[in-house]
């Protein structure tokens, strides 16, 4: 493995990579989404407004660490009824848990695309989850700080973290999807 750096980005077998260190998320400039099924014939969206997290890009880059919270109160799908809901013991139960957290366990991949493994836990429960990772390069601000931007995606099966509230549908099927699409915009900051 051939390894040329520069202050903030790398070179490792013909890759660009951010410079090895802490980086921490940006949340101006990031995003948690995600998307699921309603009523089975149509997706609803929304998105989590406060969250932090770190990212600890090793030397090697299978070495990195990265730890993210998530403000489970901050959900917004654009309709506060269901907001509420979705705060309720019958989804995030937020004043029993107030957070969502992933935990990374391994990285792989090479060039632009990575798998991010790691425990995500969700009102209480831990699930083991791999992320679809894509670097999408570093940058350096007109005030000097630099930035590293990634996207990254999932689906994970609601059910398996205790989220099993539905309603059946009298044609058949049930009110909310099982599966529940996550997507991540990410801007880190060299620290």
């Amino acid at each position: 493995m051939s390894d040329t750096t520069t202050s903030n980005i790398r070179t490792i077998d013909g890759v660009e990579l951010p410079a090895a260190g802490t980086w921490a998320i940006d949340v101006s400039h990031s995003s948690v989404n995600f998307k699921v099924k309603h009523l089975g014939v149509a997706s609803t969206r929304g998105r989590f407004d406060k969250f932090e997290g770190t990212v600890e890009i090793g030397e090697n880059p299978a070495d990195t660490k990265v730890n993210v919270s998530v403000d489970t109160a901050s959900v917004d799908t654009h309709d506060g009824t269901r907001d509420e809901h979705l705060r309720s013991a019958d989804f995030f139960d937020v004043a029993n848990h107030p957070a969502m957290t992933f935990r990374s366990t391994g990285v792989s991949g090479t060039g632009d695309s990575w798998t991010l493994d790691g425990d995500l836990t969700i009102a209480g429960v831990t699930q083991p989850v791999s992320l679809d990772v894509e670097f999408e390069g570093v940058a350096t601000s007109p005030w000097g700080s630099t930035s590293a931007g990634f996207a990254a995606s999932t689906t994970v099966n609601r059910e398996e973290f205790g989220l099993t509230w539905n309603t059946a549908l009298a044609a058949g099927g049930f009110l909310v999807g099982k599966n529940v699409l996550i997507e991540l915009e990410v801007e880190l900051v060299k620290q």
